[in-house]
């Protein structure tokens, strides 16, 4: 049983060290939901309905993280995020 809690323990350390970044969009009063949505798809890789579900959390709450990962990952996809007139960042 001590093995068990030992490598249990090994591995709850070694999640705490892996640093996952986040983007997040942020609402704004210009662009459409079929452009949030078309661009989430394409920046992003979602498929259409996560789109739509982040669209509408960003519209009610503000802002959404859309996608998480590691930060060479997440830099191009905020890039075409912002290039396509959305306002996001990478925290």
């Amino acid at each position: 049983m001590m093995t068990k809690e030992k490598q249990s323990e090994e591995l709850l350390l070694e999640e705490d060290v892996i640093k996952q970044n986040e983007i997040v969009l942020f609402n704004d009063d210009v662009n459409t939901f079929d452009h949030v949505i078309d661009t989430l798809i394409y920046a992003c890789d979602h498929v259409p309905e996560q789109a739509e579900q982040c669209a509408i959390i960003v519209h009610y709450k503000g802002k959404c993280t859309v996608k998480t990962g590691s930060y060479d990952d997440l830099k191009p996809r905020c890039s075409k995020l912002l290039q396509a007139g959305l306002s996001a960042e990478i925290v």
